[in-house]
């Protein structure tokens, strides 16, 4: 596979990120066909192995998503700058400190941005507990399984 094929997958891979983070968009689903595109092109052990484990992780968070809370930020009141903040932090989080980095990340920005919005500090992280409750768990879980499947993806391509 070419680089620029790569740079496309990749940045497809960002869209589908991104896509988690704004409502109606289906992230996981763009960041699996990058993924399926990547294996087909590639058709590597390594890329294939990364195929699977992608399937499996993205089909077991469909699976487990009933359990968490609805995700419709409107009607909970929570800012889409909100989200994204959060979202664009905690992916920032995931490549700063590898794979957990994504949660101090996801719920850090939410609460900078809430603390901004509001302009004190008890109030940011009373806001930042409200927001997590009503839409900020299921967003954080899904995103943390699409970042690592991309996180896969880039370890398949450094050691792969």
């Amino acid at each position: 596979m070419g680089v620029w094929q790569l740079v496309a997958v990749g940045l497809v891979m960002l869209l589908g990120l991104l896509g988690v983070l704004v409502p109606g968009v289906p992230g996981q689903a763009i960041v699996w066909a990058s993924v399926v595109w990547w294996a087909l092109e590639d058709k590597t052990v390594v890329a294939w192995a990364v195929l699977i484990g992608a399937t499996c992780v993205l089909l077991l968070n469909v699976a487990l998503r009933p359990l968490l809370p609805t995700r419709r930020h409107s009607e909970a009141g929570v800012p889409l700058r909100t989200l994204l903040v959060g979202g664009a932090a905690a992916i920032g989080g995931f490549f700063l400190l590898p794979v957990v980095g994504a949660i101090p990340g996801f719920v850090g920005g939410i609460y900078g941005v809430e603390r901004a919005r509001l302009g004190s500090h008890g109030g940011g992280w009373a806001s930042t507990r409200t927001v997590m409750r009503a839409v900020g768990y299921p967003v954080l879980v899904e995103l943390f399984t699409c970042l690592l499947v991309v996180g896969a993806w880039v370890g398949a391509l450094i050691w792969g």
